[in-house]
Parts: structure tokens; C-alpha cells; sequence
């Protein structure tokens, strides 16, 4: 969400520069070559340079337990599985278009699960500078949740809550739900069995209070984790340059036989 004092972002600016620092977040494939890359909306993180499967045969998946993933979410959830892209970190991966969270742990295992309230407004990119302005000074069309692969990392907000801070440049946080204006029945959204209705913020992720004290803080309790935002209008192979895990190698598979 957008911040209101010239000073916080003061405050980003330094805390953005340390954070700019090269990330080491534990051990990755001995196949994987890691570096620096740029993503959407996001900071430098560290990502894998191929694309493409390691192996014709051998396949990672990400275990979704009794959950029934979009299609998109099962694409990613498995590409990060199979080509170690979360770098052994544990890592969420937030549904837009279902308007649901996914929380994992760093081998791919499904910790937990719950429905979420995004951006007003649809779209993949946040708009340039839109962090360090008044919250009254942001158009309905430009409350975004932005899409792409963050480093994510615990933090305060104004009102000193602590909150995980996704897209750092551009004020967006996954927080507790906050239900201060009951004009906007942000609890009521989140229980209704429709998504249309989980659009309301302006960009933030809103999370239930229980979901968030029991899966998303402890995620980042002691180390940054990875989050997938996935895109709505944008295709998702293209925002994270992942690959299909399952179909190529069930191809390879036919012509060893």
C-alpha cells in the first residue's frame, strides 16, 4: 500500500540499498548455476540461469496435499520444485486470478492454504513511483497487486505492525486483514466462496489474522523467503520463464521406450 510520510521512504531507500546485497540462501542443485537477476516489479534475487529441465526423465513436484490448485499454481509450484528456484527457501506463491495463498516449505510441501484479498484493480505492474505517494493520490485503476518473483522479508508498516514486505519499491506487503472501515466488509469478502469479490485493497495482500500468525510470518520469522505473485493478464511462462515440468518429460519418457 502506498506510504504516507516522506520520511518512510527515506527509510526504504536505505533499507532497499542493504538489501540489494548478493543473497545467499542456502544450498541449491549441484546442477543449478545461480545469479543476479532482475525481477517484475521487484529487487535483485537470486534465480537459475537455464530454463529448462535438468534431467528427460527425473521429476520434482510440488506436493499440494488434499489442495486443488489452479492449473497456473501447479505450473509454478512444480517448476520451482523441479528446477530449485526458490534456492532451498521456503516460498508463497499468491493466486490473482483464484485470489488464494499458497505457503511452502523449502522442499515443496504444502504448510497451508487460504483465500486472500488483493489489488482493486487488475493488472500485472505497479505504477512507477506509486510507493512514495498519498494513499488519496492513487486512481482506482492503478491499485494493483504486482506479478512476479520477490525476495520477501519481515518489516513494520506506519501504524508499526509488523507485515512481509513483497514488492518493497512499490509499498506492497502481505498483511493481517484489517477490518478498521466496515463499509468495505473486508472479513465478509474473505468468506464468500466467489473471487470477484476479494478485490478491494490498494495493492496490498490481505491475509485472515489466523492464517497469517500460523503460516505467513513464521515463513519469514528468521530468513527471507521467496514469493510468486502470479500474473492475470500477462501469460505465467513469461513472467517467470518457468517450463513444464510434467509433459516434456512424459514425451522423453514415450521415445526411451
Amino acid at each position: 500500500m502506498p506510504v504516507e510520510s516522506p520520511k518512510l521512504h527515506d527509510g526504504r531507500v536505505r533499507k532497499h540499498a542493504a538489501i540489494r546485497k548478493t543473497l545467499t540462501i542456502g544450498a541449491v542443485s549441484l546442477v543449478a548455476v545461480l545469479t543476479l537477476g532482475m525481477v517484475s516489479g521487484g529487487i535483485p534475487i537470486l534465480s537459475a540461469i537455464s530454463s529448462l529441465p535438468s534431467s528427460p526423465t527425473a521429476v520434482r513436484l510440488a506436493d499440494f496435499g488434499d489442495a486443488s490448485p489452479s492449473p497456473e499454481a501447479r505450473h509454478v509450484a512444480d517448476w520451482v520444485a523441479d528446477s530449485r528456484d526458490n534456492a532451498n527457501a521456503e516460498f508463497i506463491i499468491v493466486d490473482k486470478r483464484d485470489a488464494r495463498v499458497y505457503v511452502f516449505d523449502a522442499d515443496a510441501r504444502l504448510r497451508g492454504s487460504s483465500p486472500v484479498l488483493l489489488g482493486a484493480a487488475l493488472g500485472d505492474e505497479s505504477v512507477p513511483g506509486i510507493g512514495t505517494r498519498p494513499i488519496a493520490e492513487v486512481r482506482p485503476e492503478e491499485r494493483t497487486t504486482p506479478a512476479g518473483r520477490f525476495v520477501a522479508e519481515r518489516g513494520r508498516n506506519l501504524n508499526g505492525e509488523d507485515v512481509v514486505w513483497v514488492d518493497y519499491d512499490a509499498a506492497v506487503s502481505m498483511h493481517r486483514v484489517r477490518a478498521t472501515k466496515p463499509v468495505e466488509q473486508r472479513l465478509e469478502r474473505l468468506a464468500t466462496p466467489t473471487v470477484d469479490d476479494n478485490r478491494i485493497s490498494y495493492g496490498c495482500i490481505n491475509v485472515p489474522v489466523a492464517f497469517y500468525e500460523a503460516y505467513v510470518s513464521p515463513t519469514v520469522a528468521t530468513q527471507r523467503a521467496i514469493v510468486y505473485v502470479l500474473p492475470e493478464v500477462k501469460p505465467v511462462q513469461q513472467v517467470f520463464n518457468s517450463y513444464d515440468v510434467v509433459a516434456p518429460r512424459r514425451l522423453a519418457s514415450l521415445k526411451l521406450k
